[in-house]
């Protein structure tokens, strides 16, 4: 397995098992071990996601993320570009497991940044690949407070939607269970990135890196066949949310 350099950029990709890509997200390298990658992302980094998913965050209605993996099932989405907002993100992902561990930092009112929550989205272990690595969005989640005293499952329906759909197969819900019992058991006992979650709490992005980028399309994206349709600035939706 090669490692990335810290401050190289890669791009996160989710990858539906048709070989279609899902969505894109690009990323600065902090560290890079056999325990984990670790990236992060301000805004302004560029993303591209399924155009319904934009039209979900720009309408406010969560029934057009359901019109998302309706799509998803059929095989026929359209991808859309846009940028980061709102949040600086730390993504702490170990490379065998079906989770990433998200960090989310907002202004904090006095001209600097705080943690405003973790974040725990189940996902497909990493396939490396040469701009960064792919993974894929298996939709439920679990928030949890700054100071890791209270969690909180999220988009709980919308994951018994894409399994009555075939999207997440017995064998990958069975994955996910297992990998939710482990992070439970991570957060009980500290251990993990928990184990150092004051430090992580206090990372912040150095300023004097610019926004990741995507490369041009043919080359991360080239897997994604259909429509690149660019938006107007919005938040991302498609892997770790920022809502």
């Amino acid at each position: 397995m090669h490692s990335f350099e810290t401050g190289h950029t890669v791009v996160r990709r989710d990858v539906h098992r048709s070989g279609r890509v899902w969505s894109e997200h690009a990323l600065r390298v902090l560290t890079d071990t056999g325990e984990a990658l670790v990236t992060a992302c301000a805004p302004g980094a560029q993303v591209r996601w399924p155009a319904l998913y934009a039209k979900a965050r720009t309408e406010g209605d969560r029934s057009v993320r359901t019109e998302a993996f309706d799509a998803m099932a059929s095989g026929r989405w359209d991808l859309e570009a846009a940028l980061w907002q709102e949040t600086d993100l730390l993504l702490w992902k170990p490379p065998a497991a079906w989770f990433s561990i998200n960090a989310f930092f907002v202004p904090d009112g006095a001209g600097g940044r705080r943690l405003r929550n973790w974040y725990v989205n189940f996902e497909y272990p990493t396939r490396r690949t040469e701009d960064g690595f792919d993974t894929f969005d298996l939709t439920v989640d679990l928030l949890i407070d700054s100071d890791l005293t209270r969690w909180q499952w999220k988009d709980e329906d919308e994951y018994a939607h894409v399994r009555r759909l075939g999207i997440v197969s017995d064998a990958e819900h069975q994955a996910v269970d297992a990998a939710r019992a482990q992070v439970l058991a991570m957060l009980a006992q500290r251990s993990g990135v928990f184990a150092d979650a004051e430090g992580w709490a206090a990372w912040r992005w150095e300023p004097h890196w610019p926004a990741p980028c995507l490369p041009p399309r043919g080359g991360a994206g080239r897997a994604a066949p259909g429509g690149d349709r660019r938006v107007a600035r919005t938040g991302a939706l498609g892997g770790a949310s920022e809502v």
